[in-house]
């Protein structure tokens, strides 16, 4: 079997070093004997909506986000028909609130989402405080485990009833510091705040997320457990870390 990642705009958006996750998921699936192909795509290249099996946008600063957002509104189709065969699309940060139906900056015009997930994001102006922190969210999609990550964001994020949350805030701000929400879900299209290395960190999501990439041409795939004392104590100790905040 071969795993096949497309990393969309690697150039602009990898504020936090989001290539982690890929690394991340390409490790674990070569681990279990899997073949796995990472292509890039950026400004401006055709994307294919029926090779890959998963898709990632990472999270960048206000200018690269708005070049990301102009030229993903001439992906948008393809996303839509790689969203509609169930490959999966994970955005962090930036690309999270660009999966959205629109962000509206402090200043300037609103950026235009793809309206994949049912999701706004306002930023309150700059004299909002920016929601900053390590933060710990309970996750129903892997029978209430634990994901920890950092979050870093001006922008407020709220659902709208087409999208349910990744998880519920334990200790942390989330979507918009408001109403205890963490990322959002739409089929197997995932937005997150938890960027930075995401998936480094929690290592059960990585394989939901290999797992679900693979299923739409394999069908159900039963993964091989790995050894992950290591992964796992980084994840106890990311925990020990969001409750001395």
């Amino acid at each position: 079997m071969e795993l096949r990642i497309c990393h969309l705009y690697p150039d602009l958006l990898n504020l936090y070093g989001d290539r982690g996750n890929l690394m991340t998921l390409a490790v674990r699936a070569r681990r279990r004997g899997l073949e796995v192909r990472i292509d890039e795509c950026r400004l401006g290249d055709p994307l294919r909506p029926d090779v890959y099996d998963l898709y990632f946008i990472g999270g960048g600063e206000d200018r690269q986000q708005r070049l990301a957002a102009e030229d993903l509104q001439g992906k948008k189709a393809a996303l839509r028909e790689a969203a509609a065969r169930e490959a999966v699309i994970l955005a962090v940060c930036g690309g999270y609130q660009l999966l959205g139906h629109y962000y509206r900056p402090s200043e300037g015009a609103d950026l235009p989402g793809i309206g994949l997930l049912d999701l706004t994001t306002h930023h309150p102006g700059p004299g909002a405080p920016r929601l900053i922190g390590n933060i710990v969210i309970r996750c129903p999609l892997l029978g209430g485990a634990t994901l920890v990550g950092f979050e870093n964001h001006g922008g407020r994020t709220r659902l709208g009833p087409g999208a349910r949350p990744l998880g519920e805030v334990l200790s942390g701000f989330g979507n918009n510091g408001v109403d205890g929400t963490e990322g959002a879900v739409v089929g197997q299209v995932y937005g997150t705040y938890l960027h930075g290395p995401l998936l480094p960190k929690n290592p059960r999501f990585a394989d939901h997320l290999i797992a679900a990439s693979l299923r739409p041409r394999y069908g159900e795939v039963r993964l091989l457990p790995l050894d992950d004392a290591l992964e796992t104590q980084a994840h106890t100790a990311a925990i020990a870390r969001a409750a001395r905040r």
